[in-house]
Parts: structure tokens; sequence; C-alpha cells
């Protein structure tokens, strides 16, 4: 069993990493990291005598003053090195680089120098060290204005602001989902690498990303309609703007019935894809569900009975409850990483539908279970 560290543990790329190796916890072990260690010597030297793998995130991207973030960057590589040279650390470091790196900015430099910087090291020391030059990140619970255009357009887009586009360039782009399998295989390959390019899984326009996040809005953040999703990008790309709702404020979407003599008619769902549809009866005081998923679009409708469905985004601590009743038929979606469940608080049955967005695999089911 490996132990892993992770500067910037709970910063976008860093969290999905933590979050992601969790999920194996018969093949790593996870060594916290706090930011403050950078402040405190010791404790850094402890954290890294501990580990057997470092993964380097801890940066600054923005700031008014490019002198600054170059400062940073640079201090926090040196702060690291005399760390592994203090402890005489034979830890397997990997250093997260940019494709800024050959760009006229202070941070591309920063990046290049610190991966420049920690190769010596382990040239010097005998050391293992893997430099990542990645392109574009782009995921779910990235900031926006900070970690990429998406974040800022998906934001945007959600909460009543109009994205604007300063250059329409071609963007080389890869799903944070992604890079963390490429970071697995570089720990898990255990090899020396001094540059480790990173290619691009999509080529988007900028203009060409802001076109799709505004038919997503139109269909389903306004009409909670599934829309096609012809590609491995525009699912990522889907499920990263679904974490940009405000979630207490969306859900539970009450459906529209149309009724007759004969009863009601209830649109559960409409799809631009395909994907599975299950029924169940749940009797009361039980619960379904607790566990989560990393890539599936999932959706409960209650159309019988009164149902309490919860959500937790799965590295917090926040539950958020959602009251549905069968006399007013309603859904909720459930995003990426947040664990979900769904209980009978009523006296008779509850009767609710599931959709899922491709059907169940017992090889690769994306279902991990945790308790809300």
């Amino acid at each position: 069993m490996k132990k892993i560290g992770i500067t910037g543990q709970n910063g976008f790329v860093g969290s999905h990493l933590y979050n992601t190796i969790g999920l194996h916890p018969e093949k790593f072990e996870i060594i916290n990291f706090e930011k403050e260690f950078f402040d405190d010597q010791d404790k850094l030297n402890k954290f890294v005598r501990q580990c057997d793998v470092i993964v380097h995130l801890a940066a600054m991207n923005r700031n008014p003053d490019p002198e600054v973030i170059y400062n940073n960057n640079i201090d926090l590589v040196k702060k690291i090195i005399q760390a592994l040279e203090s402890t005489d650390s034979k830890a397997h470091v990997i250093f997260s680089s940019s494709s800024q790196e050959e760009k006229d900015n202070l941070y591309g430099k920063s990046k290049k120098e610190g991966r420049q910087l920690l190769a010596e090291w382990a040239e010097n020391s005998g050391g293992k060290f893997t430099g990542m030059v990645i392109p574009n990140v782009f995921g779910p619970f990235g900031k926006p204005n900070y970690n990429s255009f998406i974040a800022t357009f998906c934001y945007k887009l959600t909460h009543g602001e109009t994205p604007t586009i300063d250059h329409d360039g071609e963007v080389n782009l890869i799903y944070v989902g992604e890079l963390i399998q490429e970071i697995i295989q570089e720990i898990e390959s255990n090899e020396s690498k001094k540059v480790c390019e990173i290619s691009p899984t999509s080529v988007n326009k900028v203009s060409e990303v802001l076109q799709k996040l505004e038919n997503y809005k139109k269909l389903y953040f306004e009409n909670g309609e599934i829309p096609a999703l012809e590609t491995n990008f525009d699912l990522n790309l889907f499920n990263t703007f679904r974490c940009y709702f405000d979630i207490r404020n969306h859900y539970p979407v009450k459906f529209t019935q149309h009724t007759d003599p004969r009863g009601a008619f209830v649109e559960v769902i409409r799809l631009g894809i395909g994907g599975q549809c299950s029924f169940s009866t749940t009797v009361p005081g039980i619960t379904r569900g607790n566990h989560f998923h990393t890539r599936k679009i999932e959706r409960f409708a209650v159309i019988r009975g009164k149902a309490l469905i919860q959500l937790r985004k799965i590295d917090t601590e926040e539950v958020l409850d959602f009251y549905l009743d069968g006399n007013e038929p309603a859904y909720v979606d459930m995003p990426v990483w947040y664990t979900h469940n769904i209980k009978n608080i009523g006296e008779e049955e509850l009767y609710t539908i599931f959709w899922i967005n491709e059907a169940f695999n017992p090889e690769d089911s994306d279902t991990y279970f945790v308790e809300v």
C-alpha cells in the first residue's frame, strides 16, 4: 500500500485526486496535508517523512501582481525541496506544471522553473521525479473567475449573469477526472519522467463551449430535459454544468400534471439520450440509496407517497433535505460526487421512478456506497 500526500489537497484538482484515491483504500493510504505546513518546517518535514509519493499541486493561479504568483510558487517548491533534503526522503515527487510553461507570463515561468528545481533535486539525491505538463483543466467544483473559463461560464449561466468572451481561440482541454486517472497512472508506474506531457482530450473554441452550455441552460436548467450528449466531452461538460446550480433553491422540481376524469398524466423525463428507467415501491420508514456516482446522471421522481431525499457532497458535512409529496409529483437530480438517499416518511407505500443515463454494469457500476 502506497502512502500518498497531496499538497493543495483542498484545491480544485487536489480535492478530486484526494476523493478518487479515497475510493481505493486497498491500494492507497492518504497522508493528510494542511496548507499551514508550508509555514512550519517541522510539520512539513513530518508530512514528507510519511509519504511514499508526494503530488505537489499547491500553487497560486491568480493575483493582480504576477510577481506575487511567481514568488509564491517558487517558494513552495523550495520549501518542499528543503523538507525532502532534511528528511533524506526517497518519495516519488509528482509535480503539476502547466502548458503555459512556454508562454510569456510569470505563472508559466514559475511552473517551468519549479519543475526544473525538483528535477535537479531528484538528480542530485537519487530521488524519483515526474514533471507533468498539463493542459487547461475543467470539471465540477472549479472556482469561477479562477480555475477555468468553463467554471466562470457555468456559474454565470446558472446565476442570472451573461458570460462574455474575451478571446475566441481554440483551447486544449482535459476533464479533471481524466487528469486524475493520468496522475494515478504515474503514481502506480513509480517511474521518473522529467517531462511528462499530458495530451488534451478535446480541443474546442471558446464560443463552441459557450454554445453548448447555453443549450444546457435552456434544455436542462430551465426545462429539465437531458440533452443529447454525443461525446465524452459533452458528458463531462454537462456534469460540470450541473454542479453550479443553487441546489437548495432549484430542487425539488414539480412536474406538470395533465388531469382528466381518468386521472393524471405526468411526463417524468425528456431525453436526448437513452439510459435505464426503473420503478420502485418503498414501505414506510425504509431508506434506499446512500451512494454516489462520479459520472452518471440520475433522477429520482416521486409520484405517490411522501419522501425525504437527502444529498451531501462527499467531502463536506452539510446535508441537503428535500421533501417530496406524490400529490404534487416532483423530481430531484443527483449531481456527481454527491451521496444521496431516499426515505419513505409517509404512512403509505412510496412510489418512485428512477432514471439513470447508462444501464447498470456490475463490472463498472460507478456506484460507491457512503452514508449521507
